[in-house]
């Protein structure tokens, strides 16, 4: 196993024992990126979202309220249990779910979904080729005219630059992982799509400081 391999698998059993140990770790309400990510699917009419990383729901559970159909991933089925369960609890129907790890195929069909929504998914712990494949693959099943958002760490954070250093802009802070972006990989990514938009922001106590990008595929 190479190392790659290695951290991918290191960071799968770090994240299910995070939400083993701390149920429902980001709380009940949804984040900043969430909220405004409802106000841009409806403007581009989406009806359903594809939510990946989403961990045990807080953002997907949010977009059910909000009457969106949702199909809510992770590669944690911890974290998709506790998802599961909290919708259950609020009598929610749905959203569906399914554990996916994103260096693989995504199991769905070309162009087949309205949405894609990453909060911090495509900052984990994937390599730059890793990360340019699962744009690729969102590109695919997104409908034309749909809408990718997502959220990452940027190189701007205080984190970026220290702790275990894994190469290619990976750092690792108390057993995390973290991918931190540039602005020119931002750029990069968006090459071939309508960019809605992107911002900074700041969330967390650090804070944490991200990119907020809005794509439509053409």
């Amino acid at each position: 196993m190479d190392e790659p391999d290695r951290l991918a698998q290191a960071q799968r059993e770090h994240w299910q024992n995070t939400y083993a140990a701390h149920p429902g770790m980001y709380g009940d309400q949804p984040s900043i990126p969430a909220l405004h990510a409802v106000e841009i699917l409806r403007t581009v009419g989406a009806k359903d979202v594809l939510e990946l990383g989403a961990g045990h729901g807080r953002d997907s559970l949010h977009f059910a309220r909000q009457g969106f159909g949702v199909l809510a991933t992770d590669f944690s089925a911890v974290g998709l249990q506790q998802l599961r369960d909290r919708a259950d609890a609020a009598g929610l129907r749905g959203p569906r779910t399914a554990v996916i790890d994103v260096r693989d195929h995504l199991p769905l069909a070309d162009k087949s979904v309205d949405a894609v929504y990453a909060h911090m998914l495509l900052c984990m712990a994937l390599s730059t080729q890793e990360i340019v494949a699962l744009v690729d693959e969102i590109r695919r099943v997104l409908r034309p005219g749909g809408a990718f958002l997502y959220t990452v760490r940027h190189t701007g954070d205080a984190h970026y630059g220290s702790g275990i250093a894994h190469g290619d802009d990976i750092f690792e802070h108390g057993g995390f992982a973290v991918h931190f972006f540039s602005r020119r990989l931002v750029d990069e990514l968006a090459k071939g799509w309508k960019v809605l938009e992107v911002k900074e922001f700041e969330e967390g106590e650090l804070p944490r400081r991200l990119w907020n990008v809005v794509l439509l595929r053409p």
